[in-house]
């Protein structure tokens, strides 16, 4: 019964404390979240306990959602979150074996934004605009896809994107 109802359906019933709604919730959702947080961790530890701290935070805020745009993009927003959670209380190391590895420019651009200037910059935009860089450049999303996550028009993603751009060169600067 509850596989058929629809996300939003789903997170009132998980709202008002049922488990398997919160089952079938985590049984779609989990797998493309451990999917677009090991694009930004490849440790499936730090991985694996971010998703289930978000599982576990949707679980206890699932009142919290006001039904404004997609339970995607709102369990998106907790993932990430707790991701950045799991990597500030864990400190940088780099296994002995790859300090002498170069790395692909993916992975510098990676590291660039968690530990370089690019990181405070996009954490000096708004909730907004830090969504759509990260659902277009970060995940490769197109415009619509991205519009269809955050639960916008595609030409808002846009305009958000060009405001985005002119604040990140700014602060870049």
């Amino acid at each position: 019964m509850h596989e058929t109802w629809a996300d939003a359906r789903l997170l009132e019933a998980v709202a008002d404390g049922d488990r398997r709604a919160l089952e079938v919730l985590y049984g779609r959702h989990a797998p493309w979240l451990v999917t677009r947080l090991t694009r930004r961790c490849a440790d499936p530890t730090v991985v694996d306990e971010s998703v289930q701290d978000t599982f576990v935070a949707v679980w206890r805020t699932a009142r919290k959602w006001h039904g404004r745009g997609e339970v995607a993009a709102w369990i998106w927003g907790i993932g990430i979150r707790r991701l950045l959670d799991q990597l500030r209380r864990r400190p940088l190391t780099v296994p002995p074996a790859y300090e002498q590895v170069v790395v692909s420019a993916e992975e510098q651009v990676l590291l660039g934004i968690e530990y370089g200037e690019l990181g405070p910059a996009l954490n000096s935009l708004s909730p907004e605009l830090r969504a759509v860089v990260q659902a277009t450049v970060l995940d490769g999303l197109t415009t619509r896809e991205a519009g269809r996550l955050l639960g916008i028009p595609t030409g808002t993603v846009k305009t958000r994107m060009m405001r985005a751009k002119a604040l990140l060169r700014e602060e870049l600067a």
